[in-house]
């Protein structure tokens, strides 16, 4: 049979099955889909591929999914460290974002983001920022694949002055988009307290209408919990719920400040967690209660928040933390074991995004967005257990290859249709402004 490509890896992780290795395995890919997962000698006999190539050193999977970040703000990185939530926000990142943020902004840092996730692996984000139709447009130009959010919040901003122009850009940009392959996108309303019932009543009947996700952040502080207590005696779990917005098309952001009952309510509305560990630990927001929601039969997806707070769009190294803090919470070495943490990262941010039945595993039908890694290292050496080594050993510069739908996005490491040096002049000039 003649098909477009063989890759053979040393080892293939699938994620589904869960746990599941195959080593010295192949993957056939046409068309930019996976059309079977065998072993080498058998893909040889099946198989006339135009191009194929040998990475018998490498682990294949499925291509990462940063469930949660807010892409341009990569420009931002470093700005205002060591400070708490509001205080970031309030006297540091707002104040700046309403001096810059316009077009230009957007689509550099977005570039600087995509450039930095592909090569960290990461082959599907999903984004929270203002001017996303730039988002939209950059990500199918470098060839990602993207959720991109429409942005909702009562306060006037550089991309939306009342909250009729948030809905009527959002929607003029989920038209623009429908039925591309590569690129959806969610509501996004950015947290329970910059946001009132008449928006979100408005937003969640047209998120049912249109049978789009929505992405918000939720219980991020303990600080959110208690105000929203002391304005309208209500914790914002609660007053979501009355809203009718606990639903299995919610992806709930951080999630930090919940209580049993609360757990078990949101397990019962089928609705989805991003868990964002480095960024929580460096606001010093609180731990998530990452193993009791698995437990509680919780669809939990990883993201890195932006890059000014965490400050790296490094999803294998959220997995690392993920995996570690999750321990560390449940006093309980067996929680979040290594093939959890990596399902976080793959299928789990797929289900999230309604994404699984196209990404997030290594399935014959699946759209080809995979990736491998080197294990020929002296960190990644013995190999005894290829998922363990993958969550607690490896880091991102290990990424050598990704393919999105089949195409050679990272090819041994080197960006494949990115101008370095213009970005990095691009980025040095915003360096000079922001300063």
């Amino acid at each position: 049979m003649k098909i477009d490509t063989i890759i053979k890896a040393g080892w293939i992780i699938p994620v589904v099955p869960e746990n599941q290795v195959y080593p010295k395995h192949a993957i056939a890919v046409s068309d930019g889909k996976i059309i079977d997962i065998l072993p080498w000698q058998l893909a040889d006999d099946q198989f006339e591929p135009q191009t194929t190539i040998e990475l018998f050193q490498h682990c294949l999977l499925p291509g990462l999914i940063n469930a949660h970040t807010h892409a341009a703000m990569t420009l931002m990185r470093g700005i205002a460290d060591d400070l708490a939530l509001m205080d970031w926000l309030q006297n540091h990142i707002w104040p700046l974002e309403q001096q810059w943020v316009d077009e230009d902004f957007v689509a550099d840092g977005t570039c600087l983001a995509i450039a930095e996730m592909l090569q960290a692996g990461i082959t599907c984000f999903n984004d929270m920022y203002f001017f996303p139709e730039i988002t939209a447009q950059f990500a199918q130009q470098m060839g990602i694949r993207a959720c991109i959010g429409l942005i909702l919040i009562d306060a006037a901003t550089n991309w939306a002055q009342t909250p009729d122009q948030y809905f009527s850009k959002g929607l003029a940009l989920h038209d623009q988009l429908r039925g591309n392959p590569f690129i959806r996108t969610a509501f996004a309303p950015h947290a329970p307290y910059t946001v009132c019932d008449t928006n979100l009543k408005r937003m969640r009947a047209l998120a049912h209408e249109l049978e789009i996700p929505i992405h918000m952040h939720i219980h991020e502080t303990a600080d959110e919990v208690n105000e929203a207590m002391a304005r309208n005696g209500k914790r914002p779990l609660q007053r979501l719920s009355e809203l009718e917005l606990l639903s299995d098309s919610l992806m709930g952001v951080h999630m930090v400040h919940v209580t049993d009952a609360e757990i078990e309510q949101y397990a019962q509305s089928g609705a989805h967690i991003v868990h964002c560990p480095s960024s929580n630990l460096k606001l010093a927001s609180g731990f998530c209660p990452v193993n009791q929601f698995l437990n509680a039969g919780i669809n939990v997806a990883l993201g890195t928040d932006s890059a000014s707070s965490n400050n790296q769009l490094d999803i294998l190294g959220e997995l690392r933390c993920a995996a570690l803090l999750g321990k560390a919470v449940a006093n309980d070495a067996s929680a979040i074991p290594a093939h959890s943490a990596l399902a976080m990262a793959t299928i789990n941010g797929a289900k999230a995004l309604a994404l699984d039945e196209t990404i997030g595993s290594l399935e014959s039908g699946k759209s080809a967005d995979l990736i491998a890694v080197d294990m020929d290292t002296l960190a990644t050496r013995p190999m005894f257990d290829p998922i363990s080594q993958l969550v607690y050993a490896t880091q991102r510069h290990q990424v050598t290859d990704v393919w999105v739908a089949g195409q050679h996005r990272v090819q041994s490491g080197h960006l494949t249709e990115i101008n370095i040096t213009d970005l990095k002049q691009k980025v040095a000039d915003w360096q000079h402004r922001l300063a």
